[in-house]
């Protein structure tokens, strides 16, 4: 159940990194955070997306029942770090559209 849930997380999450790295680079920014927080996030979860890929690591499945909570906390970490990007994005949005 974990093994699945992880091996579509993980490119899901990527993708969506890769989409606000496209709707952050559309934005005049203060904060430059295509560098500061999504290429080290995308760079993360493309490291693991390859590890799930690998041959040798589809034999480790049934070992990794006990790494549950490792996994877990992959995902969780992505997920709040994606979430926390589409609140700044909403904000620095709203801060563009509003009259100086």
């Amino acid at each position: 159940m974990v093994d699945r849930i992880y091996k579509a997380g993980i490119p899901q999450l990527r993708e969506e990194l890769d989409r606000l790295k496209e709707e952050f680079s559309s934005l005049n920014s203060r904060t430059d955070w295509t560098r500061l927080r999504i290429e080290p996030l995308l760079k993360h979860a493309e490291a693991l997306e390859q590890l799930l890929n690998r041959p040798d690591f589809a034999e480790e499945y049934s070992r990794l029942r006990r790494g549950v909570a490792m996994f877990h906390s992959d995902l969780v970490y992505l997920r709040e770090n994606v979430r926390a990007l589409k609140k700044i994005l909403e904000t620095e949005k709203m801060r563009r559209k509003s009259p100086p």
